[in-house]
């Protein structure tokens, strides 16, 4: 290679939104000479992504459409303990298996899996075996790296696919059952129909601590499925994960002026604050990223994610009335009472993409916590 590199740009961590940019750049840059390195042996990891029509721009679903896993054209319902809505929005899910297969089917030799890197630079990659790998520009998309610099609830789960020995009767996703008993936080159920005898069990906290003890969740999916009558013949998937849900903090410790590196996803802080979601953002970003020069790479993400901080703060005060304003075992008022508006602005809640109208409906009216805690928690941002 006349240059001296041996790549245009290199990708770092092989997850959803490191995955995303390699495939778009793959289909619309295809002169670009790209490397995607991944830890594992897989890409994706043991993960399933879930997300709202109406989370992704129609002329973008070419991207993700055929990582689609499953599909409910008819939407889905939430479900808490005074109120049960279904709404019409459809719903969709990709399993990390499919990311896998067709990442590696058009990418190809682009990917380098079972790779440990041990350095990052602004124009090399470094693994434990010696190779470097050399470019032009290189993106770290290795997940949430280190968080201390914000400040976070966490929204933690354990969920089982699990085999029944007859129908489960769901005709779509229950996106929320928060007639559970309310422990840890903020609790639900999550409810995901493959077909008439998969179903997708999720237990689900906002929690204010990260920790997770899988074999209380395991038993407590086992008992809500006993008490649905649901007989499970056997799990044939389980994950478990921790996401941040970000209250405040400071972005510029976070992400320094002078890191010379290129970041995506989780890394990046670019996922909604409030759900810890960031489906829509990598699908924006990959999109975005290949219009980008490479050189000056990292000037440009950092200035992109740092406009995403900014326009944040709304869901950012709605965190903190979440975990500061409401008795853990109360929170689930506040997500009832949303649940209860018009089905567009939930949308563009969920999307990021909330209008000044929506953020004045969604803080107006009676409020479903105690009025002064919802003051201290809107006027006394948290510590840095």
């Amino acid at each position: 290679m006349t240059d001296g590199l041996d790549y245009d740009l290199a990708i770092v961590g092989g997850g959803l939104a490191g995955s995303l940019v390699a495939l778009a750049f793959a289909q619309l840059r295809p002169e670009v000479r790209l490397l995607l390195v991944e830890r594992d042996g897989a890409l994706g990891g043991n993960h399933l992504w879930s997300f709202f029509d109406g989370d992704v721009r129609a002329k973008d679903r070419w991207l993700v459409d055929p990582l689609i896993t499953h599909r409910w054209a008819q939407g889905h319902e939430v479900r808490f303990p005074t109120y049960v809505r279904r709404l019409d929005t459809p719903y969709n899910s990709i399993a990390s298996s499919q990311l896998d297969a067709h990442a590696r089917k058009l990418l190809g030799d682009r990917v380098v899996l079972d790779a440990d890197v041990t350095n990052i630079a602004a124009d090399h990659v470094t693994l434990a075996d010696g190779r470097i790998f050399r470019a032009r520009a290189v993106l770290d998309a290795r997940g949430g790296g280190d968080l201390k610099d914000l400040q976070c609830g966490w929204q933690k789960f354990v969920g089982h696919a699990l085999r029944l020995s007859a129908p489960h009767g769901l005709e779509r996703p229950v996106i929320m059952d928060a007639t559970v008993d309310q422990l840890d936080g903020y609790r639900f159920v999550y409810l995901l129909p493959w077909d008439e005898r998969t179903l997708f069990v999720e237990d689900t906290y906002y929690s204010d601590t990260p920790d997770l003890d899988g074999p209380v969740l395991d038993a407590r999916i086992a008992a809500y499925v006993h008490a649905a009558g649901w007989q499970v013949e056997t799990v044939v998937h389980r994950e478990s994960g921790v996401l941040p849900v970000v209250q405040g903090g400071d972005f510029d410790r976070f992400w320094p002026r002078h890191d010379p590196v290129a970041r995506v996803g989780v890394r990046a802080g670019l996922f909604h604050p409030m759900t810890g979601y960031s489906l829509p953002d990598a699908v924006a970003f990959a999109l975005w990223a290949v219009e980008q020069p490479l050189e000056g790479l990292a000037t440009a993400t950092r200035a992109r994610a740092s406009a995403h901080w900014r326009s944040g703060g709304f869901y950012r005060l709605l965190a903190r009335m979440l975990f500061r304003a409401a008795a853990p075992d109360q929170r689930w008022r506040i997500f009832q009472r949303f649940y209860r508006l018009d089905p567009r602005l939930i949308g563009r809640f969920y999307g990021g993409r909330s209008t000044w109208a929506d953020r004045i409906r969604i803080l107006c009216g009676k409020p479903p916590v105690p009025i002064r805690s919802a003051m201290r928690a809107v006027l006394n941002p948290p510590a840095r």
